[in-house]
C-alpha cells in the first residue's frame, strides 16, 4: 500500500514535466519528421491547386544532395572547431581566476564576465554590428590610426566578426558552470597540496582542471549544440554585408526554404538532418571525454 502511494505521488509529480516535455519536445519533432517525408505536387500550368503528396525519404535525398547545406554544415564545423576552444579556453580561465584565493571583489567580476550573457543575443548581435559597420565603427577608426584597414564584414573576416559575438556572449554562461563546479571542491585537496609544496599553477593544472572535467564536457556538449544552431548573429549581420547569404548556415537555409520559398517539407528534412547531426556530434564528443577521463 505504501509502495502504491509513493508511486502515485511521483506520477502526480511528473505529470506536468511529462506535459510539456511531450508539448515541446517530442510532438515538434514527430512532427517535423512527418513533414518531411511528404512534398507539394504542383501539376499542369498551375491552375489546379497544389496536392501534398508521400515522398518518402526523397527530401532527405534533397538536403544531402544539396551544395548549400553541404558547405554551411561545413562552415559551421570550422566555425566550431576555433571559436569553442577559445571560448571554453577563456571561460576556464576566468573561472580559476575568481577561485584563487588573491582574487578580489569576486562578486562584482563574477556579475561583470555574466552579464554579456544576459543581454539577448539579438541586442548583442546589433550592438556589435555598430561596432562593424565602416564610416561610424570606432573600431575601424581606431585601426586606420595605426595604419591597419580592416573591414570586419568582408567576405575574409565576417566568421571570425560572428565568433566575436558568440564568444563576448557565452564566455561568462560558460565560465559560471566551471566556477560552480570549482566550488565544489573540497578545500582539504588545496590545503594538502600546499603543504606538499605546490605553486599556485601546479594546484589548478594538475587538480582544479582534471576535476572539473565532467563541467567542461557539459560546456562543450552545449557549444556543439550551440554552434549547429548558428543564427541569430549572421542574420542580424546580413542586411549589412554581402558575405552572408540566405543559406550561409544550415539553419538559415531551413528558415529560407520554409518561409521564403514555402517549401515546408525541405525545411523540416534540413531540421531533422541537423539535429541528427547534432546528436551524433555531441554524443560523439561525450563518448571520447569519458573515454579520456577514464
Amino acid at each position: 500500500m505504501l509502495e502504491s502511494r509513493r508511486n502515485r505521488a511521483a506520477g502526480v509529480l511528473l505529470a506536468p514535466f511529462a506535459v510539456l516535455f511531450l508539448a515541446v519536445f517530442v510532438v515538434p519533432i514527430g512532427y517535423a519528421v512527418y513533414q518531411s517525408l511528404f512534398r507539394v505536387q504542383r501539376s499542369g500550368l498551375g491552375l489546379e491547386p497544389p496536392k501534398t503528396v508521400f515522398a518518402g525519404l526523397d527530401n532527405y535525398t534533397r538536403v544531402l544532395a544539396d551544395d548549400s547545406f553541404l558547405t554551411g554544415v561545413g562552415r559551421v564545423l570550422a566555425f566550431g572547431v576555433v571559436q569553442v576552444p577559445i571560448m571554453l579556453g577563456l571561460a576556464l580561465l576566468l573561472a580559476l581566476l575568481l577561485d584563487s584565493r588573491v582574487a578580489r571583489l569576486k562578486r562584482f567580476f563574477r556579475l561583470a564576465y555574466f552579464l554579456p550573457f544576459a543581454i539577448p543575443g539579438v541586442i548583442a548581435a546589433i550592438l556589435w554590428a555598430f561596432l562593424y559597420v565602416p564610416g561610424i565603427s570606432p573600431l575601424n577608426d581606431l585601426g586606420k590610426s595605426v595604419g591597419a584597414d580592416v573591414d570586419f564584414l568582408s567576405a575574409d573576416m565576417i566568421l571570425f566578426s560572428i565568433g566575436n559575438i558568440v564568444t563576448w556572449s557565452w564566455t561568462g554562461y560558460n565560465m559560471l558552470i566551471l566556477y560552480t563546479s570549482l566550488q565544489s571542491v573540497p578545500q582539504e585537496l588545496y590545503e594538502a597540496a600546499e603543504l606538499d609544496g605546490c605553486s599556485g599553477f601546479q594546484i589548478a593544472w594538475h587538480i582544479k582542471v582534471p576535476l572539473v572535467r565532467p563541467a567542461l564536457t557539459l560546456t562543450g556538449v552545449f557549444s556543439i549544440i550551440g554552434t549547429l544552431q548558428l543564427f541569430g548573429e549572421p542574420m542580424v549581420l546580413r542586411p549589412m554585408t554581402s558575405a552572408i547569404s540566405t543559406d550561409y548556415t544550415p539553419v538559415m537555409l531551413s528558415y529560407q526554404a520554409a518561409f521564403g520559398l514555402n517549401d515546408y517539407n525541405f525545411a523540416a528534412a534540413v531540421a531533422v538532418v541537423l539535429a541528427l547531426a547534432t546528436f551524433t556530434l555531441s554524443y560523439g564528443f561525450l563518448r571520447l571525454s569519458t573515454r579520456g577521463s577514464r
